[in-house]
Parts: C-alpha cells; sequence; structure tokens
C-alpha cells in the first residue's frame, strides 16, 4: 500500500480525536493515504496529489515557500503485516482510512481490514472519500461507515471530474455513508441544495463544513456555516482537529 510519508520518513499512521462528522471526538487511528484522482485547489492534504511537473494550482502557489512536492519524498511503501503491527500500537479500535483518496487502493484496504478484524473483535472502520469511486461487495461489507465529501465549484475541480451522480447515489442507497460539504459562500449552499436535491442525498446525512486551514478563517466562517445548517435541517460539522492541533500533519 502506498501511503503518506511523515517528515521522518515513518508512514503516515496516528493516533488522534476524529475531527470531523458524525464521529467527531472519537479517539481513532488515522492512515493516510497517498495519491488522489482529484486537485483541489484548497487542499491541506496536497502532498499526497502535487507533485513537481504537474499543472495543477494551489492557493498557496503565491506563498514563497511553496513549492510542488517531489512523488518519491512523499510516499512510503508498506505491506499489510507492517501497517498492522504499527496500527496495534494504539489503544484505540476506530480506523480511519483517508488520503489523497484511498478508495484508488481498495484491495489493499480489504486485506488490511480483515487482518486488523482478526485481532481486535472491537475494529470499526471508516473511510474518508471524495465520492468519485464506489467501492465493490467486499469493501462495503466490511466497512461501517463511509464519509463521502464530493467537490464544490469551489475546489477549482472540472465538474465532469469531481462529480459523479451515480456514484453518490450508490453511496446514498448504501445507508451507510455521510456527506460532507466544505462550504465558503452563498454559492457553495446554492450548488449543495442542487445536489442534494438531484441525488437526492437525506438532509439527516448532509454535514456542512467551513472551508478553513487555519483556526481563525474557521471562527470568521463557522457562524455562517452552522446557521446555514439550521436554515436548511442539515448537520454542522466542525475541524476540531483544526482547533486542537493547527494544520499539521499527523494529526
Amino acid at each position: 500500500m502506498r501511503l503518506a510519508r511523515m517528515p521522518d520518513g515513518s508512514p503516515e499512521i496516528f493516533h488522534t480525536l476524529q475531527g470531523e462528522g458524525r464521529s467527531t471526538g472519537r479517539p481513532s487511528v488515522f492512515l493516510r493515504a497517498s495519491l488522489c484522482n482529484l486537485h483541489c485547489r484548497w487542499c491541506d492534504t496536497d502532498y499526497t496529489w502535487n507533485w513537481e511537473g504537474t499543472p495543477f494550482a494551489h492557493e498557496k502557489d503565491g506563498e514563497p515557500d511553496y513549492r510542488k512536492f517531489r512523488r518519491e519524498e512523499q510516499i512510503v511503501e508498506a505491506d499489510t503485516a507492517a501497517i498492522v503491527k504499527r496500527v496495534l500500537r494504539y489503544p484505540a479500535s476506530n480506523y480511519v482510512f483517508t488520503g489523497g483518496e484511498p478508495l484508488l487502493q481498495e484491495k489493499a484496504w480489504v486485506a488490511l481490514m480483515d487482518a486488523l478484524a482478526a485481532r481486535r473483535r472491537d475494529a470499526r472502520f471508516e473511510i474518508e472519500t471524495n465520492g468519485t469511486l464506489f467501492p465493490g461487495a467486499a469493501f462495503l461489507e466490511r466497512i461501517h461507515r463511509c464519509n463521502v465529501s464530493p467537490k464544490l465549484a469551489n475546489s477549482g475541480v472540472d465538474a465532469a471530474l469531481r462529480f459523479k451522480p451515480e456514484v453518490l447515489r450508490q453511496f446514498a442507497e448504501t445507508e451507510k455513508a455521510d456527506f460532507k460539504f466544505v462550504v465558503g459562500n452563498e454559492a457553495d449552499i446554492s450548488e449543495i441544495l442542487a445536489l442534494a436535491e438531484a441525488i437526492p442525498l437525506p438532509a439527516g446525512r448532509v454535514f456542512l463544513m467551513p472551508k478553513a486551514r487555519t483556526v481563525a478563517e474557521l471562527e470568521a466562517c463557522q457562524g455562517r456555516a452552522a446557521q446555514l445548517a439550521l436554515d436548511h435541517g442539515f448537520n454542522y460539522s466542525d475541524r476540531l482537529h483544526l482547533r486542537l492541533f493547527g494544520a499539521t500533519r499527523g494529526t
């Protein structure tokens, strides 16, 4: 499996509190996959896809110290046994597969879920996915929750790449999926409302999350996002990890 690499060379596997969505505050072990099939301009894990030589734009491009990443420096190859050994160091039994886009490596996650479930009877599995790829039956049988985060026009990604109505419809039908949207302005909520009606998405499974890369941005946007959730019968999702740890890897 290809995982994101921490600055010390280790794979990005870490013990923390789930910071978003329905499981906010739950002790969890995160495993961050490298590689993504999208290129959102505000992405906070751009080290999983924004490689040297690619044409993708990012909102940090104007910052003096920002550079695209060398692919070979950002990926760790790890087999199932090595991952299990590292993961079992931690007491939490809620495992969150994130990225990048983890469903690009679907078969590897199935193998990992089987290995962890064999060692921990209370193992529980979540995935954070962008809603462009729908997993097969073997994956769906094992996963407990799919945290689907469809990307809006604010991502800067062409709609043909980021918006897959049939995939979202399939996720909704599993009843294992919640749908989380990054909200920054009125145009975003109009897009979300149209999408939720077209699929359709149950309001009780929709979460609105403020667009923010810093605590200051989060505090500036949280009130509006919360009011929009109230106005439309959606849920509000905070970004607890940002409040607790800032925008740092491994948190």
